[in-house]
């Protein structure tokens, strides 16, 4: 053989060695292009130093994320017995049974009596 990969005779195989050094190839932290001695990952020490800091840094922060609201506490019941309303109480002060939801919603803008969204809506 007279040059690696290139037989001496003519029909006699092509060796290729396992590793080729003579290819280009190119950085993974900066996408240089570069000859590779041996096994060389990187294109310099810099960019070996910059992905052995992006493998071990610690992750990312988690997203924070708001305590959960009870349902309850924007909700209209109903008493099924009296029909007294009532907001965030599931039962009636008058009766004591447990009210029915009949929908979210807070005070009345005009006489702060409990009335639902859809009811609010519905009147305009």
């Amino acid at each position: 053989m007279t040059r690696r990969g290139t037989p001496s005779w003519p029909g006699s195989p092509v060796i290729t060695p396992s590793r080729d050094d003579h290819e280009t190839t190119s950085c993974p932290v900066c996408q240089l292009s570069f000859t590779p001695a041996g096994r060389q990952a990187y294109c310099s020490p810099r960019c070996r130093k910059t992905a052995f800091r992006r493998r071990h840094q610690d992750p990312p922060a988690a997203i924070t994320m708001p305590a959960a609201r009870s349902r309850r506490d924007h909700a209209i019941y109903e008493c099924p017995s009296c029909g007294q309303r009532q907001a965030g109480q599931q039962r009636c002060d008058d009766c004591g049974t447990f009210s029915r939801r009949t929908g979210t919603g807070g005070p009345c803008p005009h006489c702060q009596e409990p009335v639902t969204i859809s009811e609010l809506l519905d009147s305009t």
